[in-house]
């Protein structure tokens, strides 16, 4: 059985670059299917999701391009451009889509720019209420007709444009809240999301449409605002910093009582780990 050996004692030193967020890389990925421009993410952590999510993306006919060189396997220098000039294809297959929640996130997109979607459920055929249902519900209210059936969400948009809607999420959600933000950034009137999550990895991804060229407002609050405008365009975005790397490093160094310049961290999302660490 494979095991780690860790003698402490010492002081950890030296600098570290904290790599793109995982989950806010995932939901960035794609916000490209709303563009027939490119959506150039830098920071990208380099991990079997993203991978994974560039797969699906890529049976949607998006085109992928990965610039830049990170050593030692990291997270500096790498820059994936992902283009989504022709969708020939709007089924996000099990296969896939089994590997990782996330994928769930080409719904909004996909029914906001094409007005149909096929989507794999992440359980498969499960029974009984599913995480997803609150996505769903709140996709009715925009104007699409869901069935669900043999395990697929069949979504499909009658007249071909969602309609801005008023959604109340009974629960925080933080799929629920960007998957409805990206489709209502291309639907027809106003969008109140209400109860929205409040995550960094939510507000990454408002901040990368507004720098696409939709109108949000309410980032970082519980009620977010979207006004659908016809068409966004190409961006370059970096992926917000990795607030649990950036938290493990710290209390490793505090705990050795040592000295780590944490590279490219956003002291502004680790308040409350750095309340605690001055504490004690």
């Amino acid at each position: 059985m494979d095991r780690i050996r860790i003698v402490g004692g010492i002081p950890l030193k030296g600098s570290v670059t904290i790599g793109g967020a995982k989950n806010a890389a995932l939901a960035l990925m794609p916000a490209c299917l709303l563009t027939d421009g490119t959506l150039a993410l830098s920071n990208l952590p380099h991990l079997v999701d993203i991978t994974t999510m560039a797969n699906l993306l890529a049976q949607h006919g998006v085109v992928l391009s990965l610039n830049g060189h990170a050593p030692n396997g990291g997270h500096t220098g790498r820059v994936l451009d992902l283009t989504a000039s022709d969708i020939v294809n709007t089924t996000a297959p099990y296969d896939l889509v089994r590997k990782m929640r996330a994928s769930v996130l080409v719904l909004g997109p996909l029914l906001a720019r094409c007005g149909q979607a096929k989507v794999s459920l992440p359980g498969g055929c499960a029974i009984g209420t599913r995480p997803v249902d609150l996505h769903l519900k709140a996709l009715e209210q925009m104007g699409a007709v869901i069935q669900v059936e043999g395990g697929y969400i069949l979504a499909r948009v009658p007249g071909g444009r969602l309609k801005g809607a008023h959604v109340v999420f009974p629960q925080v959600t933080v799929g629920g809240t960007e998957n409805i933000m990206m489709a209502a950034t291309l639907a027809d009137g106003q969008t109140v999301i209400a109860n929205a999550a409040r995550e960094p990895e939510v507000c990454d991804l408002a901040e990368c449409l507004v720098a696409m060229g939709a109108r949000i407002s309410g980032i970082g609050t519980g009620t977010m605002v979207i006004e659908g405008i016809d068409r966004l365009h190409g961006a370059q975005y970096a992926v917000v910093p990795d607030r649990i790397e950036t938290g493990t490093y710290a209390v490793a160094a505090a705990i050795t009582r040592g000295d780590i310049e944490l590279v490219g961290a956003r002291r502004e999302l680790m308040a409350s780990v750095e309340k605690v660490l001055v504490e004690c």
